[in-house]
């Protein structure tokens, strides 16, 4: 098929396989699961099943108790707590999730004060940070008042749906 052929059959409609790969690359380093691309009516959706991150705590070591010179008389040590619910970030009742794909951006432009550090005080509906999706920046704003206890993702980071930003106490 000549060069002029292959114009025409991408003229009429059908998708360039170099801009299938271009995208998938984009998507393979960028973390992002689906982006899509429009040119007149042609509109090109990629996505990717991204396997679930598993954050595992390292158990923590505890000292044997000393033996008790009178076992049989000695009370029955105590039952080891339970690890917390809300180690993990997504279960945490606390946390703000993405309610979108794209890019997050914690101050409203380069070089201005962040709008909320670790340690804040927050009301409600006080923008929390910025997530930027096919070139509209969304404000995401606190669903509750409280104190900002952790930031989960940094600035210029992409973000995917449901991700946890920040933690709220």
């Amino acid at each position: 098929m000549s060069e002029r052929d292959k114009a025409e059959k991408r003229a009429v409609g059908s998708v360039d396989p170099d801009l299938v790969r271009e995208l998938a690359q984009i998507l393979r380093d960028s973390g992002l699961s689906e982006i899509e691309v429009s040119q007149g009516e042609t509109r090109l959706r990629l996505t990717r099943a991204v396997a679930p991150q598993l954050n595992v705590a390292p158990a923590s070591l505890v000292a044997p108790a000393p033996p008790q010179p009178n076992a049989a008389h000695a009370p029955p040590p105590p039952a080891p707590e339970p690890e917390s619910r809300h180690d993990d970030p997504r279960t945490h009742p606390g946390a703000v999730h993405s309610p979108m794909v794209g890019t997050v951006y914690l101050s409203p432009e380069p070089g201005a004060a962040v709008f909320v550090k670790i340690g804040d005080s927050v009301t409600e509906g006080q923008t929390l940070l910025m997530v930027e999706a096919m070139k509209t920046f969304n404000p995401i704003p606190a669903p509750r008042a409280g104190r900002v206890v952790r930031m989960l993702i940094g600035d210029g980071q992409p973000v995917e749906f449901g991700q946890p930003l920040v933690i709220l106490e």
